[in-house]
């Protein structure tokens, strides 16, 4: 694991900005990965030095074609990085604004009586443009229920509820409530077994940050990310579309290359900077394998990642030193249960007698970031069914400590109203 390299885990946080401390707050420890990781340091100097760069793309001068040449290195990296052997890469506002525009676009493509389905599971950016464009296409929607006790919903509960005239499908790979994660390849799989030319969309923003993507192997049409999740910086997302979903029709200027699907001149920085995500998986996955090809270091690195945060998390619920875990406080319930193999670094609470925001508020005063999660418009799909109006997200990430852990530990164990 990289806690048993010594000086690894010290080499890993000195990549990373406000590794423990704000700069408004102070020094504080930082559980709110899942509402955004911190920023590779090397991220802050590249978008610093692109924002400086007044040339754009698509000009007959060096700056530009340096521009294009750096968009396309940023192309190929994503390409190693997520396995994505075939279709293409493309930038937009933000990670839900790509799920919206997939989801439009095979919505209104589908057939007059077709069907489109997805999990209550999901977060809203899949399921409300799955259901406004169903709506708007005339199609049916289909909601697949996910279990409440585990947090997940499998392929057996799609094949469930599947039919033959399902033409659009959307998949949540990792829940940014409960923090579980979704085995995408078997559930599309289950998917095509009943309807082989569905359009399957993914939502990978929470899961990206825990490094294993492999979508060659997922068998799905759209995948998106969030960079600011996974070490890059907020104000862009990233969307892979697989070429059957490149060339569908989709909104674009008209006259312009059939293949296009970015609107205006992207940012090249923002490109640049996941080239730096990229390299930093390579650069982690050098210091845990010998291995000479990137893609390979790419793996080790994200089970390296996987690996050290279950252990973390299990430190979290089981207790670490003379610490009881989560699951040893009476006062303390834990959402998706205490032992569930589908943990990704993320570990939800509910503290018995003291709202969540007032425990987020504890937290903080004693310089450990959490968040609340309330029963709204953005997770009341998975509190509701529990009979909860909020609780208390603890998300964490490969650059966190299980002295940090040990640090929550304390605070909460005598935690009273």
């Amino acid at each position: 694991m990289l806690h048993e390299t010594p000086g690894l885990i010290d080499a890993i946080r000195a990549r990373f900005a406000h590794v423990d401390s704000c700069p408004f707050q102070g020094p504080r420890v930082f559980f709110e990965n899942a509402g955004g990781a911190l920023t590779l340091n090397s991220v802050v100097e590249t978008s610093a030095r692109f924002a400086a760069i007044p040339d754009n793309q698509g000009r007959d001068n060096l700056a530009s074609h340096a521009l294009v040449d750096i968009i396309n290195r940023a192309k190929s990296d994503l390409g190693t990085f997520m396995n994505a052997s075939a279709g293409q890469f493309f930038v937009g506002e933000s990670g839900t604004e790509l799920l919206f525009r997939m989801i439009r676009t095979v919505c209104v493509n589908a057939p007059k009586g077709a069907r489109v389905i997805g999990s209550s599971i999901e977060h809203p950016a899949s399921r409300s443009a799955a259901r406004r464009w169903a709506g708007i296409a005339g199609l049916d929607y289909v909601n697949v229920p996910h279990d409440d006790a585990t947090g997940t919903v499998t392929a057996e509960d799609y094949t469930a509820l599947m039919t033959p005239n399902v033409a659009v499908a959307t998949i949540l790979h990792a829940s940014p409530v409960t923090g579980m994660g979704m085995d995408v390849a078997s559930i599309a799989n289950a998917i095509r077994a009943i309807s082989p030319d569905c359009y399957i969309i993914v939502d990978g923003i929470q899961h990206a940050a825990h490094g294993q993507m492999d979508i060659d192997s997922y068998g799905v049409d759209g995948y998106a990310i969030s960079p600011y999740k996974v070490f890059s910086r907020h104000g862009y997302g990233i969307a892979w579309i697989s070429d059957r979903l490149t060339a569908l029709p989709h909104d674009q200027l008209i006259d312009a290359p059939a293949e296009g699907w970015e609107f205006g001149t992207r940012d090249t920085g923002a490109y640049a900077t996941m080239s730096d995500v990229v390299d930093y998986f390579d650069w982690l996955g050098g210091q845990v394998t010998d291995d000479t090809d990137r893609r390979a270091r790419i793996q080790a690195a994200g089970r390296a990642i996987h690996a050290y945060e279950t252990h973390l998390t299990n430190a979290m619920i089981d207790g670490t030193g003379n610490l009881p875990g989560l699951r040893d406080m009476d006062h303390i319930t834990i959402l998706a249960g205490a032992d569930n193999p589908a943990r990704e670094g993320l570990v939800s609470v509910v503290v018995r007698d003291i709202p969540s925001p007032e425990v987020v508020t504890r937290l903080n005063d004693q310089g450990i970031r959490t968040h609340t999660r309330k029963a709204d418009h953005y997770s009341g799909n998975v509190l509701d069914p529990l009979g909860l109006t909020d609780c208390i997200r603890i998300s964490l990430c490969h650059y966190n400590t299980e002295h940090e852990v040990a640090q929550l530990l304390a605070a909460l164990k005598d935690m009273k109203p």
